[in-house]
């Protein structure tokens, strides 16, 4: 976590940072990281769709995005795993971002160059490689922006990440959309892989950050303690090392340098989040069910909304620099359960588009503002010895109790209505607020604890 050394940036000081390299390339290396995720979705269905694919198999092409909700799982071959060849000669981070973004541009050729109706499962399995490799790229380019500049900087790489994902969204979505309605979905597809070579452009002119000797892990007191005491000889040995090394090591170092906070900090990554999941399966529904056309939703939420996102990161980034990083937290949290109740008042309204543009413009903002001092905050946590480890712990966390709590939504709606159901989810904001507050209290310990790492 950013340490709060008291020094207050003046606005062109905090404006300043995001003239620095490290800051513009994560630009690129957002729009890589986005770009894959809207092709093996809504796009995908809309192609499917399209083609005359049954709803029933549209529906399972969901089953491919749980790819990004377990990339823990091998989040450790990321941060220990050599890529033969590739990491002798560009290192450990840019040689795995090189070989997903290979993958990933790839795999949306070959997409682009299958036939839905009659190669279906030739498409899904296609699908899978790609968000295979657009999770594991996730994991890279989260790792690598921890490590390429200071913890002080780390909230303008998130500001420029988050508006580089969301160009991508924009491209992949809209814009993909756009060119299969005027040249077809094999060409739209290959023009979207061709977009890839942003990301390999990016690794090209990015100095690598990881350190050779990190990957040694001989070097783990669990391994050394493991060696000093065991029988066993050869591969059994050795994999059980590997094992504590790379798997082990990573949550036994968070536990051991923030002990008892551990606790408070895993609670507040896991509910930051949780008012603003909880109630996004029921927006375009209270959107519809006020009166509102598919036209005016489009428009309001889709340029404008996305614009609003961008800018809401690029404050977020701003006022971390401004101001500092904890009291921008709790800004976000407020700003996060506070524009729920805009969901609640726009409820009880007539479908007049000044209402909703409010209301999305009030939303977007803040989800692209906590968006940029949450992934600021918990870049601060990791332990740069098991960056890509400890951050896809985070990022696999910071997503799972909101999207449990809004499972029930639509029940919650049709038994109470959306006023009632958007207060709820607005109160679900509550305990991420106390807990900000709470940790802001205990911030020189945390800040102690996280520069161990």
């Amino acid at each position: 976590m950013p340490t709060e050394s008291g020094e207050k940036r003046s606005w062109r000081q905090a404006w300043a940072v995001y003239t620095r390299p490290t800051v513009i390339r994560m630009l690129l290396l957002g729009f890589a990281a986005g770009l894959p995720f809207m092709l093996v979705f809504s796009t995908l269905t809309a192609w499917l769709r399209t083609e005359g694919v049954s709803r029933t198999a549209i529906g399972f092409f969901a089953w491919v995005g749980i790819t990004y909700s377990i990339k823990v799982l091998w989040a450790p071959v990321v941060d220990r795993v050599r890529v033969p060849l590739l990491t002798a000669w560009l290192g450990q981070r840019r040689s795995w971002m090189l070989a997903a973004q290979l993958t990933i541009l790839l795999g949306l050729a070959g997409m682009a160059l299958t036939d839905p109706l009659s190669q279906l499962t030739q498409l899904a399995l296609l699908a899978v490689l790609v968000a295979f490799a657009s999770a594991t790229q996730d994991i890279t380019i989260d790792a690598f922006r921890i490590e390429s500049d200071e913890v002080q900087f780390q909230a303008a790489l998130a500001g420029t990440y988050v508006l580089g994902y969301r160009l991508a969204l924009l491209a992949t979505g809209a814009g993909a959309l756009f060119l299969a309605d005027q040249v077809g979905w094999t060409l739209a597809y290959l023009a979207m892989a061709a977009l890839m070579f942003v990301g390999l452009f990016a690794v090209a002119i990015s100095p690598e950050p990881s350190s050779p000797d990190r990957l040694n892990i001989e070097n783990e007191p669990l391994v050394m303690g493991f060696r000093e005491r065991t029988r066993l000889r050869g591969l059994p040995a050795d994999l059980i090392a590997w094992i504590l090394g790379a798997v082990v090591a990573p949550f036994v170092d968070f536990v051991r340098r923030f002990r008892w906070l551990a606790l408070p900090i895993l609670a507040l990554v896991g509910l930051y989040k949780a008012s603003d999941l909880s109630m996004a399966a029921m927006a375009n529904p209270l959107y519809l069910d006020v009166g509102f056309t598919l036209s005016q939703i489009g428009a309001v939420s889709g340029l404008f909304g996305v614009a609003m996102t961008i800018s809401g990161g690029l404050v977020g980034g701003l006022m971390v620099a401004r101001f500092g990083l904890m009291p921008m937290m709790l800004v976000g949290a407020i700003g996060i359960a506070a524009t729920n109740l805009l969901f609640a008042w726009l409820a009880t309204m007539q479908p007049v588009i000044w209402a909703l543009t409010l209301t999305i413009t009030g939303d977007n903002f803040f989800v692209g503002f906590s968006a940029t001092v949450f992934i600021a905050w918990m870049s601060g946590l990791v332990s740069r010895r098991y960056t890509a480890t400890q951050y896809a712990l985070f990022s696999s966390l910071m997503t799972l109790p909101g999207k449990f709590l809004g499972g029930p939504s639509g029940w919650i709606v049709d038994q109470a209505g959306y006023v009632f159901f958007f207060f709820y989810a607005s109160a679900l904001g509550i305990p991420a607020m106390l807990l900000v507050i709470y940790l802001m209290s205990r911030q020189q310990q945390i800040a102690a604890a996280a520069r161990q790492g």
